[in-house]
């Protein structure tokens, strides 16, 4: 996708280095930063420099290649992929980059190992924005039937942010709006600002602002009112685990969302790289949720009156908080999967994957 001009991955190479965008500056401000060492790449997925399930798997890999790039050892190989693995616990596709990347280099005498696992990170990153831009492909014919039916826009209600900052390009719940766009289709989009980090508020509004795609931000509360109102079409998320039989695991707040849809009749699709399918769990409530620092909910941080990009308390000193950053959406509330190779119910997953159900 295009910031400005120029376009971007959200991870990239250049000049020999691994760059980032850092994402806990935008929408104020746009900063690349480059990642080298261990720490930084762990502190690059912990404290969500980089965020979204396919970009902390492609982050990893990169962690893992610059590892061997250093010392490539046994010892370095296995102490790279456990400090990584550690430092976010629900997004399955850090574990999958990982197993891949090990699964690549590990057979590898000690002189081939970086140049092994450079390759194996961009051959990553380059599957993972073909998966995406199918995804879209097949997520397109579902906004074009609906586009069909109606007059004027399709309106499509969203939570967090599943576009291309979360993954390497064009993103899973935003591709096939991106790609509907293109073809001219009229679309509209309801961004939920997704507390407490509001990533639809500072980074979906700010995606869809720079792509010319129609939008509003709601606040989170809001999607249920407008559902009922009759002006939502269709709701797509994106996922940070599925499970074997179709539960998802995504950011706190989509459950809610889909029983609201459930409620009122509107479609509820999440957009999943199959990378993100855990095929060793059936069940949703198996998936370990990540429990955050109590200042992501006291906290918010946003653009002061000066210009400047700083954070401000909004509750008292007194209380703490709880911050679960995930929830469980059952199976029986999704009306479809939209991945890299068709859009299926929960339950017919392993028919479209046999080769990675097994």
């Amino acid at each position: 996708m295009k910031v400005g001009d120029r376009h971007y991955r959200s991870i990239w190479m250049e000049d020999g280095a691994v760059r980032i965008i850092d994402q806990r500056w935008l929408p104020h401000e746009f900063r690349v930063v480059t990642v080298e060492s261990l720490d930084e790449f762990a502190a690059a997925i912990r404290e969500m420099w980089v965020r979204g399930a396919p970009l902390i798997g492609a982050t990893a890999a990169y962690g893992v290649a610059c590892a061997m790039a250093r010392d490539p050892s046994d010892g370095t190989l296995t102490e790279t992929c456990e400090v990584l693995h550690a430092t976010r616990p629900t997004a399955v596709n850090l574990r999958w980059a990982l197993e891949a990347m090990r699964a690549a280099v590990a057979p590898l005498p000690a002189g081939d190992r970086a140049t092994a696992a450079f390759a194996k990170a961009a051959a990553i990153c380059d599957e993972d924005v073909e998966m995406n831009r199918m995804i879209g492909v097949h997520g397109l014919e579902i906004v074009r039937e609906i586009a069909t039916r109606k007059d004027g826009p399709v309106r499509v209600l969203t939570h967090c942010n599943a576009g291309w900052l979360a993954t390497v390009d064009w993103g899973t719940a935003t591709s096939p709006i991106y790609q509907a766009h293109e073809a001219g289709i009229p679309v509209h989009v309801f961004v939920d600002e997704t507390r407490p980090r509001n990533q639809g508020a500072l980074l979906t509004a700010w995606e869809l602002a720079g792509h010319g795609v129609s939008h509003d931000l709601i606040v989170d509360n809001a999607g249920g009112h407008l559902m009922q109102r009759g002006e939502v079409d269709l709701v797509i998320t994106g996922t940070d685990r599925t499970t074997a039989r179709g539960d998802v695991c995504n950011k706190i707040g989509t459950y809610l969302k889909a029983l609201a849809a459930h409620d009122n009749g509107v479609p509820f699709y999440v957009a999943l790289p199959s990378p993100t399918i855990d095929w060793t769990i059936s069940d949703g409530f198996e998936i370990p949720i990540e429990e955050r620092g109590g200042d992501e909910v006291t906290h918010v941080q946003g653009k002061l009156a000066d210009g400047a990009v700083s954070s401000v308390q909004i509750s008292p000193d007194a209380t703490p908080a709880r911050n679960p950053a995930f929830d469980v959406t059952p199976a029986r509330l999704v009306t479809g999967l939209i991945t890299e190779r068709g859009v299926v119910a929960p339950g017919e997953l392993a028919g479209l994957f046999p080769d990675r159900a097994a």
